[in-house]
């Protein structure tokens, strides 16, 4: 049984890219982490041996701290992160037990490199609707929580990645796209190793919506209905991608947790008292 400062695999994997999981920072030593190069989804690789110059935490998140094993190394780094006042867990039986369990683990080697700031910096075209919405809600919740998006005119994504090192998607020509009759969200779970039940069912949803195929699965019409609304709501593409965030959350918790749920009006008649 795991301690008050301990949260075990499944625990963890509940809260994996929903919007107030906790930050994950995995402070493996370097040779543990190049003999597996992979992360939990959403953590950040970090080699600081305490809490100074530490990324910031959201306040209310609270932290994972993920080592080899579970053991001192991490539940040392927790000690003092307590001790500093932000609340920390360590991951019981640490990357190793991720492993074991066969938890969704992402190729480290596939993030692109973070600024000054610690964020990774992506970049594609303007006015997004599905797509360019789906993908950047992956990063966030999956990748880098920190990540900043670019939203430039279509003639200008290549130049603007260059010159600001960011990576581009969801433009021909790169790696971050379309690929065949699949989109850049169908590529960015397939390289990163992010697939399981409820994302490739929520990928087939976003695929059928931005190539119009809304007769493939019934949610496409809606979420395609709901993303041009959104589009004429917002003049501000991160004012607009804030607001499709919800959306993409919603539809996630449905694809993991609610598929086989339905709804309906019965009409409950009063009470009826002698």
């Amino acid at each position: 049984m795991p301690s008050n400062t301990e949260i075990t695999v499944s625990q963890l994997v509940k809260l994996v890219g929903l919007p107030n999981a906790p930050a994950v920072f995995d402070v493996r030593e370097e040779a543990d982490f190049n003999a597996d190069p992979y992360l939990v989804p959403g953590a950040m690789r970090c080699l600081e041996r305490g809490p100074t110059g530490w990324p910031a935490v959201t306040p209310g998140r609270g932290v994972v701290l993920v080592c080899r094993d579970g053991g001192a190394l991490s539940q040392g780094l927790g000690a003092m992160l307590r001790q500093s006042g932000t609340g920390s867990e360590t991951l019981e039986g640490g990357f190793d037990a991720w492993r074991a369990a066969r938890a969704p683990a992402v190729k480290a080697a596939l993030i692109p490199e973070r600024n000054e700031r610690g964020r990774t910096v992506w970049v594609t075209r303007a006015r997004p609707k599905i797509d360019r919405i789906a993908c950047p809600w992956l990063i966030r919740r999956f990748i880098d929580p920190l990540a900043e998006f670019l939203f430039v005119s279509a003639g200008e994504v290549n130049t603007v990645a260059e010159r600001f090192k960011a990576t581009p998607f969801d433009i021909d020509g790169v790696f971050w796209t379309h690929r065949a009759e699949r989109c850049s969200f169908d590529t960015m779970i397939e390289e990163f190793g992010l697939r399981n039940e409820a994302l490739d069912r929520l990928a087939a949803i976003v695929r059928a919506a931005d190539t119009d195929r809304l007769e493939t699965m019934p949610q496409a019409a809606g979420l395609l209905a709901v993303s041009l609304g959104l589009s004429r709501m917002y003049k501000d593409d991160l004012e607009q991608l804030e607001a499709g965030f919800v959306l993409y959350d919603a539809l996630y918790r449905w694809s993991r947790d609610a598929v086989n749920e339905t709804h309906d009006w019965p009409a409950h008649s009063p009470m009826r008292t002698q």
